[in-house]
């Protein structure tokens, strides 16, 4: 039932912890209290924000407008053959617990892409990835409603321009709600170990019969050693993009750094590891006055208590600017704005 609070308090749902309220807030449980939130934006001409699971944001102390939280539950299995199926799965599903399920039913495609913090609506948006699949390689469409047409469209996965996290709702802010995905996942197991990390860990725990529950629980202890759980250490996630350059800058570079880590990515283009980068820069571990650079993994910028957006965003800056001194390469802070 579609009803809005004021003033409601939203800093148990931002993963950076910093403190926050929404002048009017609503929850979203089905499609027609979507319907009737843009309608009640439209007719007070107010503007409004969706969030999701609040695990990729920089959040505004003060949020505007009507702030709609995405909580359409549900998965429905659309089709299946012998070989592979489509899933539908609503917005509102937490996206780790996604994955889990789709292992449990041995079900290949998103096994990689385990402990990524949010929900499943925010996933197309930023075109998550890790560990070398991203959303777009199982993604068949998304439904959403279209604010500005007031009425609702699926996009298949080309209408979505995926690129390296990015995607046409990205670049297209406020235009589009998405309130469900398909997928496609299969049924037949393939091995891909293309990542040492995971090569290793099979290695450690004498995992000689690679299943796809093995791959789960690689990158989820893999990850967790690497990235600081929300609940814990209030975070947002890799802060920075992983900055594409050049083969000739990436080799010219090389020549002072031998050590620097890049993966090609087309026959133009190399990503360099960003973490690398602010590591060498040395700012691993650095902690003032409540914001800081994770100790275990340096792309990842960290709130203790205490501290503002302002502060983290100082912090922030002062990263890029020492990278691109040493590296002549320019950092991209990944979390959107809120709002």
């Amino acid at each position: 039932m579609f009803s809005i609070e004021k003033n409601k308090d939203l800093t148990a749902l931002n993963s950076l912890a910093f403190k926050s309220s929404a002048e009017s807030y609503c929850r979203i449980e089905q499609e027609t209290d979507l319907s009737q939130a843009i309608s009640f934006v439209k007719k007070n001409n107010i503007s409004f924000q969706v969030l999701s699971g609040g695990s990729n944001l920089l959040i505004a102390e003060y949020v505007t407008g009507l702030t709609l939280h995405m909580q359409i539950k549900g998965r429905k299995l659309v089709c299946e053959t012998n070989d592979e199926l489509i899933l539908r799965v609503a917005a509102g599903e937490n996206w780790h617990d996604l994955v889990s399920y789709t292992i449990k039913q041995n079900w290949q495609g998103l096994e990689t892409l385990a402990l990524i913090p949010g929900l499943v609506g925010a996933s197309p948006v930023q075109n998550i990835g890790a560990y070398g699949k991203e959303i777009k390689d199982v993604l068949v469409k998304v439904r959403a409603f279209d604010v500005k047409q007031l009425d609702f469209i699926e996009l298949d996965v080309e209408q979505c321009e995926f690129s390296y996290r990015d995607s046409y709702f990205k670049r297209n802010p406020g235009r589009y709600i998405i309130t469900s995905i398909d997928i496609k996942l299969s049924k037949k197991f393939t091995i891909n170990k293309n990542y040492k990390a995971l090569e290793l860990y099979f290695s450690e725990n004498n995992i000689t019969v690679i299943k796809l529950k093995d791959i789960f629980n690689g990158i989820c202890v893999i990850r967790a050693s690497k990235l600081p759980n929300p609940d814990k250490i209030s975070n947002a996630g890799s802060f920075f993009k992983n900055p594409c350059i050049s083969h000739s800058e990436f080799s010219a570079l090389s020549i002072d750094h031998p050590e620097i880590i890049g993966y090609r990515i087309s026959e133009s283009e190399v990503k360099v590891a960003a973490g690398w980068l602010i590591e060498n820069c040395g700012w691993k571990g650095y902690q003032s006055k409540g914001v800081g650079v994770y100790h275990k993994q340096a792309l990842v910028l960290t709130h203790s208590g205490g501290a503002n957006l302002g502060q983290l965003l100082r912090l922030a800056e002062k990263i890029k600017n020492s990278v691109f001194d040493k590296f002549s390469i320019t950092l991209e802070i990944e979390p959107q704005h809120f709002p």
